[in-house]
């Protein structure tokens, strides 16, 4: 399973979401958009917009949980946030985005095909803004193109993780394919290097396979069912 942190991002998808976020920012009217990725323990700014007074910057970022962040509720509610003056509310007027002046927000989750979450794409302002229906609507869509890029950037990162599984499984199965040299008295394996080993020893290190060891019927018959001779 691919997760959040292993998705590369390619550069041609980076400027096509810059373009979007510029844009973005302009359409509203505010200094700052943003596309942020959950790293860890930590959201970072993935993607910044570059409109004038803008406090962000690709590379910030802060710890996440319970960090009081606008894009921390966002993530855990999985929904949309419109917060259009955090200084008139006691839920908001103490949130570290509120140090930048960035006192109104909106925000959106980015999710990974799975619904994980992968982060945000959010717009912000350093004076009220009770963000339109039509910007609501424009962000989303924006979002919405965001998640279809992951989702093909997801499963094509995917499709490549088990074709490396399955090539690594072809290569085993050539490297067993052929003669093995095996000892006909003890039954150890002869390595490339001429060194005897055990059959459990040889497979382990030439495969994925690992051994567990029991007893079968046959031999558990000959070891505990066979009759006790009496020496009279």
């Amino acid at each position: 399973m691919i997760s959040k942190e292993m998705i590369t991002v390619p550069a041609s998808i980076e400027e096509k979401w810059q373009e979007i976020i510029d844009l973005m920012a302009k359409i509203i009217g505010v200094p700052s958009g943003l596309i942020m990725r959950i790293n860890g323990s930590n959201i970072e700014v993935f993607i910044a917009s570059q409109t004038q007074n803008n406090p962000y910057k690709p590379g910030d970022r802060e710890y996440l949980p319970n960090s009081g962040l606008y894009c921390e509720t966002v993530i855990n509610t999985s929904d949309k946030l419109i917060v259009p003056n955090a200084l008139n509310d006691p839920d908001w007027c103490s949130n570290p985005d509120v140090k930048l002046n960035m006192i109104s927000y909106m925000g959106f989750p980015i999710l990974l095909p799975d619904n994980t979450p992968f982060g945000t794409i959010c717009v912000l302002d350093n004076k009220e803004n009770k963000y339109s229906e039509l910007f609501s609507d424009l962000v989303e869509k924006f979002r919405n193109i965001i998640n279809r890029d992951i989702e093909l950037l997801y499963l094509n990162q995917e499709l490549g993780l088990k074709n490396k599984q399955l090539t690594d499984i072809i290569s085993e199965i050539k490297t067993l394919k052929g003669l093995i040299p095996i000892c006909s008295w003890c039954r150890k394996v002869r390595d490339d290097d001429g060194f005897w080993k055990s059959v459990e020893t040889y497979l382990e290190e030439h495969s994925a396979a690992e051994f567990t060891h029991g007893i079968c019927e046959e031999c558990k018959k000959k070891l505990f069912d066979s009759p006790i001779k009496s020496n009279t």
